[in-house]
């Protein structure tokens, strides 16, 4: 079965200052909850690979939800999502159907211009395959172009 690729962010301040920022964890936790409740799979990846910071912001109890925290606390979520993102340049875009950009600010600093994301995202579309994005995620799509 082909998976669902789940694209997040390395950044984990604000350009050159102190302010944390990284994954808005609701935009990637409900997304999780809600295919995997109808079934799919899905693999984490980020331009570096490795670590995933979260923007501490969204860890506040106003964002969160039952279905977030269940996500966010389980075992799959904490090593293959924050710990140990997959590289997106060693990737084989032929194992996804879909590529899904979460949000948060740190986005806006790795996602834009980077050749693996437009590369993997292209593969994909031009298999059928379907592109999202939530909020700041977007971020990731404005500089695609076509191979």
């Amino acid at each position: 079965m082909k998976k669902i690729l789940i694209i997040l962010t390395n950044t984990r301040y604000y350009g050159n200052s102190k302010d944390k920022t990284g994954l808005w964890l609701a935009e990637a936790a409900e997304f999780v909850y809600k295919v995997q409740e109808h079934g799919y799979q899905v693999d984490y990846a980020s331009v570096n690979g490795g670590e995933v910071p979260i923007d501490p912001r969204s860890l506040k109890s106003s964002y969160r939800s039952k279905e977030v925290d269940e996500i966010y606390y389980s075992n799959d979520f904490q090593n293959r999502a924050l710990k140990h993102s997959l590289k997106v340049s060693d990737l084989d875009p032929q194992n996804y159907f879909a590529i899904y950009y979460t949000g948060g600010h740190g986005v806006l600093w790795d996602f834009p211009n980077q050749p693996a994301l437009s590369s993997i995202t292209n593969s994909i579309f031009k298999q059928g395959g379907f592109i999202m994005s939530i909020c700041h995620g977007l971020a990731g799509l404005v500089t695609i172009k076509d191979d």
